[in-house]
């Protein structure tokens, strides 16, 4: 345990210590940009002119912020997945499916049942959530403020909001894995071994509101956020899982290796970030595949499961 510990804590070194120093070039990039380019205060304008056209009306701003943005940005994302996933086309795409042969083409009867349950899992669980929070949002009273956070402020909440993520996603996912809830609430969830991205939020209403939609809630909630951080941290959150669940593996996108293999084993890989599996040893199957080998950024246009396919199988 205490050799686990020490190398967790290793890890999570690395990661903290790269991340700062991505922080450090991001908000240069960005102070120099602001500096050269002649797009002065063009976010703060537009905010402004955003405001002055919904007349201040808060409920409004928040409600095109929190909810309407993160899904156009969710189901943009899907669309253009679900093209590829329903026609095959582009024919090259199939080239970087992890699990190849599998949804190809998909099942058009699972694909609307998934749908239609993201759809519901969205308007009738994900929106009526905003309504408190928004409550909580308004005390704050910061998050209708006229004057935009700074991009470093932006990056310090966006790190945040990622860990708390990560704690929260990860026990709650557990939770849901103990076979009492299992086979009840998150059984629907892993009736697709093989998923794509619109699954990612296909599950039962009870999962829905635990595990998918309040580990991404309480990050801002906690930091009192303005709207626009809430609205570019819940498209995040919702293309990011998206990736996670989409069932390709794409040149210069995150890896989704490691939440496609916990889909094909159930046992393994709960968390998102992979620290707290490593910690807890739920990732000790994963280390020793070749998924876990092609568990990085693509930097070329040859499939990882060309350049790292899977050992021949043996001979029975």
């Amino acid at each position: 345990q205490g050799k686990k510990l020490s190398d967790a804590l290793r890890i999570s070194a690395y990661v903290f210590s790269t991340g700062l120093l991505m922080f450090t070039a991001l908000v240069n990039i960005a102070s120099w940009l602001m500096q050269n380019i002649t797009l002065g205060n063009f976010w703060q304008t537009a905010w402004l002119e955003f405001y002055d056209h919904m007349e201040g009306d808060e409920w409004t701003i928040f409600l095109v912020g929190a909810a309407l943005v993160p899904a156009l940005a969710f189901w943009g994302f899907n669309g253009i997945l679900l093209v590829a996933d329903i026609t095959g086309k582009p024919t090259f795409i199939t080239r970087y499916r992890i699990q190849l042969g599998k949804n190809d083409p998909v099942d058009r009867k699972k694909l609307w049942k998934a749908i239609y349950t993201a759809l519901g899992n969205q308007f009738f669980v994900s929106f009526p959530m905003l309504v408190p929070m928004f409550y909580i949002m308004k005390w704050w009273e910061n998050t209708f403020s006229k004057e935009l956070p700074t991009f470093q402020w932006f990056l310090v909440e966006l790190s945040i909001f990622t860990v708390v993520e990560e704690i929260l996603f990860y026990y709650t996912h557990r939770l849901v894995h103990h076979p009492v809830l299992y086979k009840h609430i998150h059984k629907k969830h892993h009736e697709w071994t093989a998923p794509i991205g619109v699954v990612s939020i296909y599950a039962h209403p009870i999962e829905h509101i635990v595990s998918n939609t309040l580990p991404v809630m309480t990050g801002p909630i906690i930091m009192g956020s303005h709207i626009v951080s809430v609205s570019a941290w819940f498209s995040i959150a919702l293309v990011t899982t998206s990736i996670s669940h989409c069932g390709y593996h794409l040149p210069l996108l995150p890896s989704p290796e490691f939440h496609d293999f916990h889909h094909l084993k159930f046992n393994q890989c709960y968390g998102v970030l992979g620290v707290l599996d490593f910690l807890h040893g739920t990732d000790r199957m994963f280390r020793q595949t070749k998924a876990f080998e092609r568990h990085k950024v693509l930097l070329s246009l040859t499939p990882l499961s060309e350049s790292i396919p899977e050992p021949p199988k043996k001979e029975e």
